[in-house]
């Protein structure tokens, strides 16, 4: 059967933010009082805003409700955005190449209001036929959720669906969604070799997803 539809990651697949995260993560967490590690970054990579947003209230020790958190940390993160959108070279190309001949989605760890504004700043915002953050679902990566519902907001078959993903939370939770998954590994925050071997595919770059990577993926 061969893929019909793609479904992509936004941090680390089409923008490079990851490090993004962790700054203001880090800057925030600080500012009230706690304490933030790169091994922090590692562990909520994935996760969903009131998941890390618990990771740095309980485990970063700082005094606020989830909400403030969620709120202090995207508004400092929005804030960077609007100096630029640091966009993986290559990455609009590729994704207005593949709509020509597949429906495309995206499956974030995002907040929906940071996703907004990346698709319009960037330009994407008609491409894609469906988002969903994993704030609309009840676990973030790598728990299946975000891929299932976004297959479902998409009317996709997900044995006909492709996850395009770089994080190990990312690659697990499309595997653990059933769909086929392209790696296209974080370089400052690799996936575990484990998580790799999830992939059926891996490439070195966005770039390298073409037309003929992708119908390679095609299932008996």
């Amino acid at each position: 059967m061969p893929i019909t539809t793609i479904v992509f990651d936004l941090d680390g697949v089409l923008i490079d933010s990851e490090d993004l995260w962790n700054e203001v993560r880090r800057d925030f967490t600080v500012a009230h009082g706690g304490s933030w590690t790169e091994q922090d970054q590692r562990a909520v990579m994935g996760d969903n805003s009131w998941q890390w947003a618990y990771h740095i209230r309980t485990v970063c020790g700082v005094e606020l409700g989830e909400r403030r958190i969620i709120e202090g940390v995207v508004a400092r993160l929005l804030a960077r955005y609007e100096e630029g959108v640091p966009v993986i070279a290559g990455a609009p190309e590729t994704v207005v190449s593949l709509a020509r001949a597949y429906r495309l989605g995206l499956a974030s760890s995002a907040p929906p209001e940071v996703i907004r504004f990346v698709v319009r700043r960037v330009g994407l915002g008609s491409v894609f036929s469906g988002w969903l953050s994993s704030d609309d679902v009840a676990a973030g990566k790598p728990a299946p959720d975000a891929y299932l519902a976004a297959c479902a907001r998409l009317h996709a078959d997900r044995a006909r669906t492709a996850a395009v993903e770089d994080s190990q939370n990312g690659l697990l939770a499309a595997r653990n969604a059933g769909l086929a998954v392209v790696a296209v590994p974080n370089r400052r925050y690799p996936p575990a070799p484990a998580a790799l071997e999830a992939a059926d595919l891996v490439l070195a770059s966005i770039a390298e997803l073409t037309p003929a990577t992708v119908a390679s993926l095609a299932r008996q």
